[in-house]
């Protein structure tokens, strides 16, 4: 959405106060990470709240290193942005150690919980993943917790008098250039996960000089308004699987549309968690939401076909519940949802009007509608008008998308990719893996792809990386349930 001029200048005039604040550092201390045997090295820098008001409320910005192996460290670090919005960098470092391990001989491995997360002035709500099925996925019932926890968080500290206002992209990326000068690190490596690619492009925009070589896997860029493209892309991801899967399920089209059919209806589902049976309504909102988490990931989805023709024969929901409560059961995947409303009700939510993406044909705006019912009493931070832009890449770059991805497919990808390139093509690659879903870098060969861009002695030599290891790995074939036999 364009921004009055007089307050696009204003906050132009902000940034610019917040370029040379000064900013304490903390010694780096020895520290422990659950999931890492090894002993680290965590630290934070304090930052002003509001950039513009640099002797305002304070935060902290924690972050954990993980030292190269090698004592002939290099000096360019491998900055790590996490996903979400609302991840925690440093809860996911023990899962994202063992990509990256090549990487850390020779060089630092640095996490930071980016403001609103994990240990940096944490905008978190209350955990919902033990709660009842119909309350986890029923949208009224979100909304009124939703709610609630926005009046717990504006009472912190740092979310009195609009203080959730200043939890944006932009400034985010302004404490991280913090992290940089604090550890006297000279150029960053990079690497950005979903809405760490949004990350990535603006702290790439704000300081091209610092970053050698850019990583971004799953791209979700400051323009795809994302409650709108949600639908869009989520759509396609599930007709894709619908036509993967027709040999070997022949009337699972057919099967989908009939569950759509029958709705609303009531089911009882025994709690993947808990074991508690639970007797609810599934309607289409509803149900559309427990098909769309599998689609992440295509180990998961291959148990939808299995379990849409068991709920539409049978009336059988356990199984896709089952599969959607699986998706979100590792706590380190948990948002801090009071961050994540916060950067999408300031960088997407105003431009949902503008959005060019048809909403899907089952999805429809459902999340567009969500996303707007929320943001209505979420307080909103403002962003430049020159976020939504992505300037030419001053350094290689490596584009990663997954062809099966229902968050972030190659279309965003490409588009970005087309962007960065302008005028030099050379330094930008991206890499389809056409069955991949959200995020490839965790594939054996993709991991040593990243080493060899990262590693390499010369931007010539960086890019292009050969991949056919991945571009050729197929869909996983579609569960089947084992059929118990008569007993002879």
């Amino acid at each position: 959405m364009p921004f009055p001029a007089r307050r696009a200048c204003a906050l132009a005039a902000a940034l610019a106060l917040s370029a040379p604040l000064a900013h304490a550092a903390s010694p780096l201390k020895p520290c422990r990470i659950d999931g890492i045997p090894n002993e680290l090295q965590c630290g934070s820098v304090q930052r002003p709240l509001d950039p513009a008001r640099p002797d305002g409320v304070k935060i902290d910005i924690h972050y954990l290193v993980v030292p190269a192996m090698a004592r002939n460290k290099q000096p360019d670090a491998v900055l790590m942005l996490a996903g979400g919005p609302g991840q925690s960098a440093i809860k996911i470092a023990a899962r994202v150690l063992p990509r990256l391990s090549r990487l850390n001989n020779r060089r630092d491995l640095v996490f930071v919980d980016q403001r609103g997360t994990g240990r940096s002035a944490p905008l978190d709500c209350p955990d919902d993943s033990k709660l009842p099925i119909t309350e986890q996925l029923d949208t009224a019932a979100q909304m009124r917790r939703l709610d609630a926890c926005r009046a717990a968080l504006e009472k912190l500290p740092y979310g009195q008098d609009g203080g959730l206002r200043f939890f944006t992209t932009p400034i985010a990326m302004q404490d991280m250039e913090a992290v940089r000068e604090a550890l006297g690190v000279p150029q960053w490596n990079l690497i950005g996960g979903s809405y760490g690619t949004r990350a990535a492009l603006e702290y790439l925009r704000q300081f091209p000089t610092q970053v050698r070589r850019t990583i971004i896997d799953g791209v979700a860029p400051p323009d795809m308004v994302l409650p709108a493209s949600f639908s869009t892309d989520g759509q396609a991801a599930l007709d894709k699987l619908l036509d993967a899967h027709a040999k070997t399920h022949p009337g699972l089209r057919d099967d989908w549309r009939k569950l759509l059919a029958s709705l609303p209806r009531e089911v009882t589902v025994a709690q993947p968690l808990t074991g508690v049976p639970e007797r609810f309504t599934v309607d289409r909102e509803l149900l559309l939401r427990a098909v769309r988490m599998p689609l992440y990931q295509p180990a998961l989805a291959a148990a939808l076909p299995a379990a849409i023709h068991a709920a539409a024969a049978d009336g059988n929901f356990a199984g896709l519940f089952g599969v959607t409560t699986a998706f979100g059961s590792n706590p380190s995947m948990r948002l801090a949802m009071g961050m994540h409303f916060s950067v999408i009700c300031a960088e997407d939510v105003p431009r949902i009007a503008q959005a060019k993406d048809a909403p899907g044909a089952d999805f429809r705006a459902q999340d567009a509608e969500m996303y707007s019912r929320v943001c209505k009493t979420w307080p909103r931070g403002d962003v430049p008008a020159a976020f939504y832009a992505i300037p030419p890449a001053p350094s290689p770059v490596l584009v990663m998308s997954g062809g099966a991805d229902p968050a972030t497919p190659p279309r965003h990808g490409e588009r970005v990719a087309k962007a960065l390139g302008a005028g030099h093509a050379a330094r930008v690659q991206h890499l389809v893996v056409p069955e991949a879903g959200h995020g490839v870098m965790a594939i054996g060969c993709v991991r040593d792809l990243m080493f060899r861009f990262i590693d390499a002695k010369t931007d010539a030599a960086a890019l292009p990386q050969e991949a056919a290891c991945a571009t050729h790995i197929p869909r996983p074939p579609a569960f089947q349930p084992v059929q118990g036999g008569a007993a002879k």
